[in-house]
């Protein structure tokens, strides 16, 4: 088997941050790009997402996911990018030698002069919160549904119950409304909304289905098929309330209770993750600690909004391509373009600190002369309703502060950092910060 090295990027996924990286990257020089996707076709999950909600930064348009992912798709085809779907990367080493396989080609081997980790992320599972009780049928994720619903065309119950108020349960709620099911209700553990406040206006209370704070499910009780579940209310603890419990009929349970990032490649590749995000530890060009490697989306923490995702995709496929430019791409007039950002200046981290559950950057490259702007996406683990103030602090001073209408869990904070704010991270003492919300 030969090892094919005349590809400079190699994105790794086809979904929004891939297709955005990949034409990111296309642009940036005359570099050969290759786009590996295991699906037939482009787009990830956006085809099955046929509400709309996408688009309103990237296009300027509320769009429903499928032209979303078709707007990428028409660009990808022009800019002379090649794509291989239906294939499956199996492994991924440090010195970024890729091996895939389809069913064409057989088993294939690369080595790119840098790759992009765009692979998205995958539902969690009944076995993943451990819910108790009888093995049957009719306990499903809610993408699964999604799918089954919006491309097989099988609706798979008719009585459904949703455990977690995350954004594709609120959403399959109003879609079987829609398709003739009865939803009975959603779930949610927690006392506070997981998805965004959007949704929860659109499709629960337009809907009238009701929603239960602080509520979970403690037994599923069916033979073949499911046939009821048992509730029932937690503390502040999220400890099981005595006397609490309520038994709801119904055949079906969609399970909507969180997102993990796909990252079995990155491990592979000696790739270091962020405990708190499930993701790669990235840098402001979105670089892991890998040479040569980059990651965006998804993959690297879980978004609320996909033009952020393709706005991550956008910035990982510039650098990628800049690498692979500094690197050598077989053409000699090319072989020195395009300076690489990430080589230029020092390196901050940040990390987070009261009131913030992660953030995306995790390290920020200082780049002064305003060419780069840095966006970094915080996600708050505390909900007040009134306005906060975002700070940045150097050992026991603050540095840098923004307003926040609200802090809420389900919704990502989104700050793009100036040339001004670049110049106080850059006199900053420490090579560490820490990131609050009060």
């Amino acid at each position: 088997m030969t090892c094919d090295t005349s590809y400079d990027v190699i994105v790794i996924g086809g979904g929004p941050a891939g297709l955005a990286a990949a034409l990111s990257a296309r642009a940036e020089g005359n570099v050969r790009v290759l786009l590996i996707e295991r699906n037939d076709s482009l787009g990830g999950i956006l085809p099955q997402c046929i509400h709309n909600g996408f688009g309103a930064v990237i296009f300027g348009n509320d769009l429903p996911g499928p032209e979303y992912a078709y707007r990428y798709q028409e660009q990808v085809e022009a800019a002379d990018i090649d794509v291989m779907l239906d294939t499956m990367v199996m492994d991924l080493t440090p010195e970024r030698d890729l091996y895939a396989m389809n069913a064409t080609h057989g088993y294939l081997h690369y080595r790119p002069r840098s790759i992009i980790l765009a692979m998205g992320c995958r539902e969690r599972t009944r076995a993943q919160i451990r819910l108790p009780g009888s093995r049957c049928s009719g306990v499903y994720t809610a993408g699964t549904v999604q799918r089954l619903v919006n491309i097989e065309g099988y609706m798979p119950g008719r009585r459904f119950l949703i455990l977690g108020s995350g954004d594709i349960g609120m959403i399959m709620a109003r879609r079987l409304t829609i398709e003739g099911a009865e939803v009975v209700g959603v779930l949610e553990l927690l006392p506070f909304l997981t998805g965004l406040r959007r949704n929860f206006v659109q499709c629960l209370q337009d809907y009238n289905i009701p929603l239960h704070l602080s509520t979970t499910v403690s037994n599923i009780i069916g033979g073949q098929r499911l046939e009821a579940v048992e509730t029932v209310k937690v503390d502040e603890e999220l400890q099981p309330i005595p006397g609490s419990t309520e038994r709801i009929e119904c055949d079906s349970l969609l399970l909507s209770v969180g997102l993990i990032p796909e990252n079995e490649l990155s491990l592979k590749a000696g790739v270091h993750l962020d405990p708190r995000t499930g993701g790669p530890l990235v840098d402001s060009t979105m670089a892991t600690d890998v040479p040569g490697i980059y990651a965006a989306g998804n993959v690297t923490s879980i978004y609320d909004l996909v033009d952020y995702v393709s706005k991550a995709g956008e910035v990982a496929g510039r650098h990628a391509a800049r690498y692979a430019l500094e690197h050598g791409t077989g053409n000699g007039n090319n072989a020195t373009a395009g300076r690489d950002a990430s080589k230029a200046g020092a390196m901050v981290a940040i990390r987070p600190g009261e009131n913030v559950g992660t953030v995306i950057p995790q390290r920020v490259r200082i780049d002064t002369s305003g060419n780069e702007e840095v966006t970094l996406m915080l996600r708050p683990n505390a909900l007040i309703e009134r306005k906060v103030t975002v700070e940045l602090w150097d050992g026991d001073r603050p540095i840098m502060s923004f307003r926040e209408n609200y802090s809420r869990p389900a919704e990502m904070m989104v700050h793009t950092l100036r040339a001004k704010q670049m110049q106080a991270l850059a006199e900053a003492h420490e090579h560490e910060l820490t990131v609050v919300i009060q």
